[in-house]
């Protein structure tokens, strides 16, 4: 996420604590919220897809989801 939207997030989340937002500034904020969420869910997927479990013999395993079958 771009760092202007994260700034944009801050002066909204300001401006509604000190002041209030309009509704369609609260319609902005949720938006980027959502966008904000969004973006480091996916980082955070984007990192476990890349995690490797090492046992005690220092054999690699792919980092799998829960209930995720294994196949070889």
């Amino acid at each position: 996420m771009e760092q202007a939207k994260i700034d944009r997030i801050n002066h909204l989340a300001h401006k509604a604590k000190t002041i209030g937002l309009t509704a369609e500034e609260e319609r902005e904020r949720a938006a980027l919220r959502r966008e904000y969420i969004d973006a480091v869910l996916g980082n955070l997927q984007n990192q476990l897809d890349h995690t490797y479990i090492v046992d005690e013999a220092g054999h690699k395993k792919k980092l799998r989801k829960k209930g995720e079958e294994h196949h070889g």
